[in-house]
């Protein structure tokens, strides 16, 4: 592949860079693919350690490797920012990529196409462009910068919590930055303030010990796809809210400049349906489709499975049936009390001739709202706005994001910046990343290194 994009910034050889780490198909839920998760993190290990990092270093854990990699600024006291994200890849199936092969990165048409190109690895280099920006004039950055890219973001980051709890006098910080985020569009100007959590499920049903001829027992034996078809059906109502029991009760109105910022920012359906592959936009009535996205909390079912797939059906009815399900929620919903009103809604659902297995995920996640007082969103903003040239409004995220989990683990502050867009095809065929978001990212984060060491954010020192 040939990396030639006139007059682009970060420049040839920066997405050069990029594009040879895309090439290390990461897959982290892939069991074959675990050598090349590792040698992704020796990868980002040299790249730090080219950049200038005195300490940068692969941290094993009992799944799959993260990267850890700090740099004391000149100022003891100056504050110390962690920046988070994941080297670690969504699985692809290359028969769906039209482009280009999800491991053989393309540059075309002000793009680079590749798995992870966007989600994350374009997002952590544009970090790393930045520090290098930062420094052209320094030694040594001018707050402590420190990271922690964990290799299993994909798969439910798993270990992430014992990285947090085992490795915290390394970790520790005044300010932490999630870099594995959206941002509206490369026209609007938009800060994320706050993040959905998450809740995981598989349901299960049995309705008999194998499956059934229909000849023999239809209309008088269980049909575990039909029931699972009932449960899904009743997870919402009429009006596109979720219908677990208790489930609003704890949902957050959003803050005023939360909402001043969703409620400014343009929205077209027909360009938004383009960018997403949709075709449609249901879901609570009463709520535009930015403040579904970014202030309601949903329900969805991932993936379902009942009957053979590796030959006809005619005939059978299906012992079992299966649905992944995944529950989206707002502040100040918690994920455990939403975890037990599942459990709940389903044995109200119950009905005899099935058997019903629930297994919540231990990887489940709560939202997160960045304090609207904080002055490093503050000075986020303010470098968001420089960048763009116009003032920043706050959003959400549609999806999650460990804010919660890092925001107890430190006593510290959240924020979220990072380079993905909406049209970038994150889990599917086709991924890409926008040059040009690159680029106003490496200008934001650079411009950002400076407000965070000049500005209001508490100066002492961690370990």
């Amino acid at each position: 592949m040939t990396i030639t994009a006139p007059g682009a910034v970060p420049g040839d050889d920066a997405l050069a860079e990029l594009a040879e780490w895309v090439r290390i198909a990461s897959v982290s839920s892939d069991p074959d693919r675990a050598q090349d998760v590792r040698r992704s993190a020796r990868w980002l290990v040299e790249a730090l350690r080219r950049t200038g990092f005195p300490r940068a270093e692969v941290w094993e854990t009992e799944g799959l490797p993260a990267v850890c990699a700090s740099w004391p600024a000149a100022d003891p006291g100056a504050p110390v920012l962690l920046v988070y994200s994941h080297h670690d890849v969504h699985a692809v199936d290359p028969s769906e990529w039209q482009v280009t092969e999800p491991f053989s990165p393309l540059l075309r048409d002000g793009r680079l196409h590749g798995r992870g190109a966007s989600d994350a690895k374009g997002q952590v280099m544009s970090h790393l462009w930045a520090l290098r920006t930062h420094l052209a004039q320094r030694t040594a950055p001018a707050v402590t910068v420190k990271y922690l890219i964990e290799g299993e973001e994909e798969v439910g980051s798993v270990h992430l919590a014992e990285l947090l709890s085992e490795r915290a006098d390394d970790l520790n910080a005044d300010v932490v930055m999630v870099s594995d985020s959206m941002l509206w569009s490369l026209d609007d100007p938009t800060v994320c303030a706050a993040v959905r959590g998450s809740v995981t499920a598989t349901l299960t049903i049995r309705g008999a010990e194998r499956d059934l001829h229909s000849g023999a027992v239809s209309g008088a034996a269980g049909n575990a796809a039909v029931e699972m078809c009932r449960l899904v059906d009743l997870l919402g109502d009429a009006t596109g809210r979720v219908a677990l029991p208790d489930f609003y009760d704890a949902v957050a109105t959003p803050g005023p400049n939360l909402r001043a910022g969703v409620g400014s920012v343009p929205f077209d359906l027909p360009s938004w349906q383009a960018e997403t592959g949709t075709f449609g936009a249901p879901g609570e009535a009463g709520f535009t489709v930015p403040e579904r996205l970014w202030t309601r909390p949903s329900a969805e079912v991932a993936r379902l499975a009942a009957g053979r797939t590796d030959a006809p059906a005619l005939g059978l009815i299906p012992a079992e049936a299966s649905a992944d399900l995944l529950f989206r929620l707002v502040p100040d919903q918690r994920a455990d009390q939403v975890a037990d009103q599942l459990r709940a809604w389903l044995a109200r659902h119950r009905r005899p001739g099935f058997t019903y297995e629930l297994e919540i995920s231990s990887t489940i996640s709560d939202p997160y709202r960045t304090p609207p007082d904080a002055p490093a969103l503050a000075a986020l903003t303010r470098a968001v706005s420089d960048a763009y040239g116009a003032p920043a409004r706050h959003i959400g995220n549609g999806g999650a994001a460990p804010g919660a989990q890092l925001a107890s683990a430190f006593n510290a502050p959240v924020l979220f910046f990072g380079t993905g867009l909406p049209a970038d095809r994150w889990h599917g065929p086709d991924e890409r990343v926008e040059i040009q978001a690159l680029r106003l990212g490496v200008s934001t984060l650079a411009q950002f290194l400076d407000e965070l060491s000049t500005g209001d954010t508490p100066t002492r020192q961690k370990a």
